[in-house]
């Protein structure tokens, strides 16, 4: 996952804005992993506190542990998170300090994956083309939630599919030199990620149910920020970011731009959206 390194560029204080945060709390400490899916939600977000006059200070973390950790001890005020399945765990370790503030986008989803050209729909006909797939399913880092769900899988449809363990990087560099060929490979895979575009893979049917459905994402913050920052909180709550708006910053930055530029790309391209947002006001 590429990290998110640069700030966007602040915007100009309105007198509207600016007063909101003056009234509340100037700064706001905003957390934020340093994944592909999660960065260009905090860039944007970031962006709309900027114009309605906050300063937001961005704090990167590599481990969700880490990251919860930071904002029970109100080092952090806000992070956006999978608080449904990615950071289940965190978050119900942790939510006795903490408050759901609002959902910011929908749809993560992660699972067994093909080349649209490989011609089979389910989990159910891995099995039957083994032989075509080298008996392997490409896996990626052990130890992640998706790689406990993938072996789940194999146990549950009885796959004679060996489940390869090694790190999104290799899986990477395993479908490409697939695709590039066109021949049959599966892997474990998530949206939003730019290789869903770049290899147009399309995910098994999983009628057992195996892997979670698809999940959403939550700004979550320190207990009582909503009520202490009422109109920072509207700004935060007026952002929802498509998955697909998601997936296609990262092919942006895949095909070699910064995050900063793409997410300063997207919020360009969609100027009226972002100033309704703005508009936006706390009762």
């Amino acid at each position: 996952m590429r990290k998110f390194l640069g700030a966007i560029c602040t915007a100009a204080m309105v007198m509207g804005g600016a007063g909101a945060a003056l009234a509340e709390g100037k700064v706001i400490h905003m957390g934020t992993m340093s994944w592909e899916d999660l960065t260009p939600i905090t860039g944007i977000t970031k962006k709309v506190l900027e114009d309605k006059g906050y300063t937001v200070e961005v704090t990167e973390f590599s481990e969700w542990g880490i990251a919860f950790a930071a904002m029970t001890r109100g080092d952090i005020d806000i992070m956006a998170s999978q608080t449904d399945y990615v950071a289940h765990d965190y978050w119900t370790k942790n939510m006795t300090a903490l408050e759901k503030i609002s959902p910011v986008s929908h749809g993560l989803y992660q699972a067994f994956a093909v080349p649209s050209y490989v011609d089979i729909a389910s989990i159910e006909d891995l099995n039957a083309n083994a032989d075509k797939f080298g008996a392997k399913i490409i896996g990626i880092e052990p130890g992640s939630g998706l790689m406990r769900d993938a072996a789940t899988a194999v146990e549950d449809y009885g796959l004679d599919l060996e489940l390869v363990e090694g790190s999104t990087g290799a899986m990477t560099a395993a479908l490409k030199s697939a695709a590039d060929r066109k021949d049959w490979i599966v892997v474990t895979v998530w949206t939003p990620s730019w290789m869903m575009l770049k290899y147009d893979l399309k995910f098994l049917a999983d009628p057992k149910g195996v892997f979670p459905g698809p999940q959403s994402y939550y700004w979550v913050g320190a207990k009582g920020f909503s009520a202490a920052n009422p109109a920072a909180r509207e700004a935060i709550a007026s952002v929802y970011v498509p998955l697909e708006d998601i997936t296609a910053i990262n092919a942006a930055v895949n095909d070699g731009k910064t995050m900063d530029q793409a997410v300063a790309d997207w919020l360009a391209a969609h100027a009226d959206l972002v100033s309704r947002w703005e508009d936006i006001k706390a009762e």
